[in-house]
């Protein structure tokens, strides 16, 4: 098999949750581009029409799913669309996930967003429910496809740099104020991710279902030139990563070019987490 092979995705469908995110929807492309089938699952119902439409109209196959990955009945009425429009899953992505930005709102009000002394138990839970919660039940209902079709498939779920090391929280300064600290539950989450994928690597063992998490580090989406600078001096590239820099990763590890892995960590980080 040439190596162009082994990342061909001709006659598999994935399921690309939090599909019309920054992440979410070059992954709903890069998916589609190398031959999948894909479902564009997202909360966001007309956002997620419109990245399937795209996705159509340039001659790929997708469908969008608005769909509450925190709600059962949602995720498993999801799976059954896929699952009639396509007939089978070979691929899950999880990527939906809360994210805190940064809110110039409150900064001018005096208030510190993410600060954790004070910070909002409902923010919290709300946190847990999508960053975790939603991707359990959304893994729980892709899985029984995928071994009900010869135990097979590929899981990938999006962590981040914030998973392995705490935030740096002097990144969010600005000429000398805090205007930001990154939230607890983002650290707490991502670290709960990676622990999430090392646990069904394991318990699907001597099945050829692989679970691997990819972590992509800070990718620029019109942040300010403070946090920009910030940022950029702490990787070894010394710069944030556009928007497409993750796909390559994303393809690998739904592909068989990642055949014999499973239980791992893909980091593209621009070297964040090196030093």
């Amino acid at each position: 098999m040439k190596i162009q092979d082994k990342f061909d995705l001709t006659g598999r469908v994935a399921v690309v949750t939090g599909g019309v995110g920054l992440l979410g929807a070059e992954f709903c492309r890069t998916l589609a581009e190398a031959g999948a089938a894909v479902a564009v699952v997202d909360l966001n119902a007309s956002a997620s029409r419109l990245t399937a439409d795209t996705l159509t109209k340039s001659g790929y196959h997708s469908l969008a799913i608005p769909t509450d990955i925190t709600q059962p009945d949602s995720v498993h009425a999801m799976v059954e669309t896929v699952l009639s429009a396509f007939g089978r899953i070979d691929i899950l992505v999880n990527s939906a996930a809360l994210d805190p930005k940064f809110d110039p709102d409150a900064v001018k009000k005096g208030i510190t967003p993410g600060a954790f002394e004070d910070y909002p138990l409902d923010q919290w839970n709300s946190a847990l429910n999508v960053n975790l919660t939603g991707m359990f039940l959304v893994t729980q209902a892709c899985v029984k496809p995928m071994i009900a079709h010869g135990k097979k498939g590929s899981v990938i779920n999006i962590c981040s740099t914030y998973g392995l090391n705490g935030p740096d929280q002097r990144i969010y300064i600005k000429d000398g104020q805090r205007v930001a600290f990154k939230p607890v539950y983002y650290t707490v989450t991502k670290a709960g991710v990676l622990g999430f994928t090392k646990y069904l690597a394991a318990y699907y063992a001597g099945t050829e279902i692989r679970v691997n998490a990819l972590t992509p580090g800070g990718v620029f989406n019109s942040h300010e030139d403070y946090f920009v600078r910030n940022y950029s001096a702490k990787t070894i590239l010394g710069r944030m990563a556009k928007k497409d820099e993750m796909n390559g990763a994303l393809l690998f590890l739904a592909s068989d070019a990642s055949s014999y892995m499973t239980g791992n960590n893909v980091v593209v980080d621009g070297g964040w987490t090196a030093w």
